[in-house]
């Protein structure tokens, strides 16, 4: 399996506006974003430049226009952060976050009924 590049949370937003509007130019993800942060355009700029030298956006040139999309889905990025994540903060142990999680939050029933039906079908 590659090795995906580390995305910032500022460039998850980036992408988010991308793979939901793909493909699309820069100036469609400063519109999409201006209602959510207060980034300025050259800002926004600046991330889908470092997403393109990620290699996580491509672009195509259409004269002065330039419309970017995704190089990876949004899957292969959460699978990717999903195991960086339970490495870093839960040293690769699933359990252990599993724990942690439903010892801090209260699940209705429903959410426990669900819990152990995915649990059962994980069942060797």
């Amino acid at each position: 399996m590659k090795t995906l590049p580390k995305i910032s949370e500022a460039e998850w937003e980036v992408m988010k506006t991308i793979w939901e509007n793909n493909p699309c130019t820069s100036n469609e993800i400063i519109e999409s974003l201006e209602d959510t942060t207060e980034w300025m355009p050259k800002t926004i700029k600046t991330l889908i430049t470092r997403l393109v030298k990620k290699n996580v956006l491509g672009f195509n040139a259409e004269g002065r226009v330039y419309y970017y999309y995704p190089l990876l889905t949004r899957q292969e990025c959460v699978k990717a952060e999903s195991k960086s994540f339970l490495k870093r903060i839960y040293n690769g142990t699933l359990k252990s976050m599993l724990i942690n999680f439903i010892d801090e939050n209260e699940l209705s029933k429903e959410e426990i009924c669900e819990l152990k039906e995915i649990l059962d079908e994980r069942e060797p």
